[in-house]
């Protein structure tokens, strides 16, 4: 069949399903995209696990960590006679369970998701050994977990929403939930029509 006859029967073909795309009634898709954006991420946490969160943010300090068991060794690579001969190098460990009683149930499950983490002993496991004395390197690894464990929270705990940003999220909520309903009447409005014999929408 040639394209002549090809564009010959496409038009006479029936138009009743062919719908124009301006025709095409838009979803609920655009509404839930922008309540995404505007709900500041926090909708789906334990507002008490939240609060508890943020109130340990606000009070951590690197003094409130437990010590941990540090062990020190000789150092290797770069830095003269005093780094190789000398055990400075600062390997601190902290147990997983005793690290979970100073922070808030929203970072548990994330620790062991640190860079930190070794498995073989549920442990956080930090070494230094750029300084030249035990003490300092020791610092340094109280110093990374601090650093981690703030990480870790930044990545967890959402931001406590604008006013602003508040107001838009219910906003756009109650749309989203106007829109939904408007989509369920139209569908059994259409059901009930097929079963009445009437046409299609």
């Amino acid at each position: 069949m040639n394209n002549f006859k090809m564009r010959l029967l496409a038009g006479f073909m029936p138009m009743a399903h062919m719908r124009p795309t301006w025709a095409i009634k838009p979803g609920p898709v655009l509404v839930t995209r922008r309540l995404a954006r505007y709900q500041a991420f926090d909708a789906g946490f334990d507002p008490d696990q939240l609060a508890e969160a943020r109130k340990w943010h606000k009070s951590f300090q690197p003094s409130t960590l437990p010590q941990g068991e540090t062990s020190f060794s000789r150092s290797s690579g770069p830095g003269g006679q005093h780094v190789n001969k000398t055990e400075t190098k600062a390997t601190t460990i902290w147990p997983v369970s005793k690290l979970l009683g100073h922070l808030p149930k929203l970072l548990h499950a994330k620790l062991r998701e640190s860079k930190y983490y070794t498995r073989n002993n549920d442990s956080i496991t930090i070494q230094a050994q750029t300084e030249r004395n035990r003490s300092a390197n020791q610092a340094q690894n109280h110093q990374k977990l601090y650093d981690e464990l703030m990480s870790l929270y930044q990545k967890t705990v959402p931001g406590e929403s604008s006013p602003d940003k508040a107001r838009k999220y219910e906003a756009l909520k109650k749309t989203a939930k106007e829109v939904r309903l408007k989509e369920k009447k139209f569908h059994s409005a259409k059901k009930q029509s097929r079963k009445g014999g009437g046409g299609d929408y």
